[in-house]
């Protein structure tokens, strides 16, 4: 399983890119460095003419792969949380205890993320404080249902309904468990962006992480909602 899933090559919706990225030395390079150059200074003040002084290239260059920095942040955020998912498959797979997989979902969705050898021009630790910090702005737009309509949050949406599957194996007779699905992704993002820009309105500080309160979170409401 673990070779097969080391040839595991990530799928993003064709819509995201004029050109896929992952066909050439310079797409690569400009995911590479688009993922560096919006930690460094931030979507907003990030352009395409920045990108291509970074990678010594035409700022044309970007648009053949890109239209816009709005379809390469689609683009980014879709790669992260299928790259997401592929982590849950790959630590899952031989897990049969319903408690255990749901014990492993919730450390890989709230846990620091470490960098993965498999794709190399690809920093999962950058992209992942790119997430924490800018993945709102690629749905809070006016765009957001026509761009649902055309499956650019589809892979997001199939990580929710995995975490939703592993939910209900745990607890067959939760009411809730899509919602409770989508506060664990959405509610971690916000736990680490509290600790690290408002620690005095977290308890994910020191000691105690955003894992440890979402273990405790999603097992007490599950083990509890009968009573």
């Amino acid at each position: 399983m673990h070779d097969l899933l080391g040839n595991f090559q990530i799928k993003v919706n064709e819509k995201t890119y004029v050109k896929d990225p992952e066909t050439s030395i310079l797409g690569k390079r400009i995911v590479e460095h688009s993922i560096q150059l919006i930690d460094e200074i931030g979507f907003e003040a990030f352009t395409f003419k920045k990108l291509g002084a970074r990678i010594s290239s035409n700022e044309s260059s970007v648009y053949r792969y890109f239209e816009n920095k709005h379809k390469l942040l689609l683009y980014l955020t879709s790669w992260y949380w299928a790259w997401v998912e592929y982590q849950i498959v790959l630590n899952t797979y031989s897990l049969s205890d319903p408690s255990e997989k749901l014990k492993k979902i919730i450390s890989i969705i709230t846990e620091k993320i470490k960098n993965d050898s498999n794709f190399t021009h690809i920093s999962e630790m950058l992209l992942n404080k790119i997430i924490i910090n800018e993945y709102s702005k690629s749905f809070l737009t006016k765009e957001v249902d026509e761009e649902n309509k055309e499956g650019y949050f589809s892979i997001y949406k199939n990580l929710i309904n995995r975490i939703k599957k592993a939910i209900a194996e745990y607890d067959s007779s939760y009411p809730y468990p899509a919602s409770l699905a989508s506060t664990l992704v959405e509610g971690s993002l916000h736990q680490h962006f509290l600790t690290d820009h408002f620690p005095s309105m977290t308890d994910c500080v020191g000691k105690t992480t955003p894992t440890d309160f979402y273990s405790h979170l999603l097992f007490s409401t599950l083990n509890n909602h009968n009573q």
